[in-house]
């Protein structure tokens, strides 16, 4: 029942996922249920909750990734996972970053991308704005976030991670265009422009996902560095 669920989600928002992506997505929830009785990774405890609002609600922030181009993704405070790990199963095609500081959360997403084989997954143990995760990792083509930090603060940790032309994507609430309309100037100052606010499922799923678009200011680009292949964690300290 989950998995038809979840399935007839995802279509609604112009997702199509093959059986394999949805018994993963499934397998992720299963875990994230068993390690949040241990460590707190996300609000509630059971399966189909986690599933129903955890899950679908990252599921919902897939599509304004999918519709750009970028292949390589830093995700910053990926926490439990959500987008990151989701997003490794639903876009396979594209490299995910996961950046995290807590030593116990990246190793649950150390050992979600193993069990998962998440080939297209790093997990990085470190805070985004640390001098050698910069160094190690920048010049991404996007970085993406789910309610991690104010907007400005975001568009300043954001910015030395990107390659000019990089664009933002940071999942929000309701108050996405009130935190736009504050905080454009200082984002501008510091390197993101063209700052918009557009929704995910309006019509078609009865909790839209609201997200902020932003791009780093472009100047002369260097290409992205290959994008490592395989499952690994490191230390950004």
């Amino acid at each position: 029942r989950l998995a038809m669920a979840l399935a007839a989600d995802a279509r609604a928002v112009g997702l199509a996922l093959n059986e394999d992506q949805v018994a993963r997505v499934l397998a992720y929830a299963a875990l994230l249920a068993k390690w949040n009785t241990k460590i707190r990774l996300v609000g509630p405890d059971d399966l189909q909750t986690i599933v129903r609002e955890q899950v679908v609600d990252a599921r919902g922030f897939v599509p304004a990734l999918a519709a750009l181009a970028p292949t390589t993704w830093i995700d910053v405070g990926a926490g439990g996972g959500l987008p990151g790990i989701v997003a490794a199963i639903l876009l396979p095609d594209r490299h995910w970053i996961l950046v995290e500081p807590i030593a116990k959360k990246t190793a649950f997403l150390t050992q979600a991308a193993i069990t998962l084989g998440l080939d297209n997954v790093t997990v990085v143990r470190g805070r985004a704005e640390e001098p050698s995760v910069i160094a190690q990792h920048g010049a991404a083509d996007s970085v993406t976030s789910r309610a991690v930090a104010p907007l400005d603060r975001l568009c300043g940790w954001s910015a030395p991670l990107m390659r000019p032309d990089g664009k933002m994507v940071a999942m929000k609430g309701s108050t996405a265009q009130e935190e736009v309309d504050e905080h454009r100037s200082r984002c501008a100052a510091i390197g993101i422009d063209d700052l918009t606010v557009t929704t995910v499922g309006a019509g078609l799923v009865p909790e839209v996902t609201t997200v902020v678009l932003g791009r780093r200011r472009g100047g002369q680009t260097r290409p992205t560095p290959a994008a490592p292949r395989g499952t690994r964690t490191e230390r950004g300290r």
